[in-house]
């Protein structure tokens, strides 16, 4: 069976954000070890031992076990490069302004909220950390201490109020 091509959609083209934090950047290498020491020697074993059962074209563990081995060397390469193009973010003594890494508390409708600005790898809405190429991230960045970002969403305007950067 034939597998349909598909147009490249709108965010084909886009260049992965490269800023992360030490911590994720760890995070990644030791997973990258992880695969190349124990993933991969596992998943090529795996696919020698199946290839000796004979015919291929009618032997399904051996098409799952080299579809295993194919995403286990995609997820290698994805990593790789990731680690390569590694922006570090560095927290910054300077809180005048909004810039990556920081605690930013912001207040709007009367409620007060703290979000951590950081890449869009590490973005978490639940724990309010937000991208740096989000609408909100974007609006922060670069803005002092009491200055007031307007935003519309969904045909309504938000005002945040920026009280607090650490």
């Amino acid at each position: 069976m034939r597998t349909p091509i598909r147009k490249p959609g709108k965010y084909t083209d886009l260049k992965k954000d490269a800023n992360i934090t030490k911590k994720k950047y760890l995070e990644l290498k030791t997973k990258l070890e992880k695969l190349i020491k124990y993933s991969r020697p596992t998943a090529i074993k795996e696919v020698k031992r199946l290839a000796l059962d004979g015919d291929f074209s009618e032997n399904h563990a051996y098409s799952m076990a080299k579809g295993r081995l194919r995403g286990i060397n995609q997820r290698i390469d994805e990593i790789e490069d990731i680690l390569k193009r590694a922006v570090i973010i560095e927290p910054r003594k300077n809180t005048e302004t909004t810039r990556l890494g920081q605690f930013v508390t912001v207040e709007t409708g009367g409620k007060t909220k703290t979000y951590q600005i950081l890449g869009s790898a590490e973005t978490d809405p639940e724990k309010n950390i937000i991208s740096h190429l989000s609408p909100l991230g974007s609006a922060l960045m670069g803005k002092k201490r009491g200055d007031i970002i307007s935003l519309k969403i969904k045909n309504n305007i938000k005002e945040y109020k920026i009280l607090k950067i650490k």
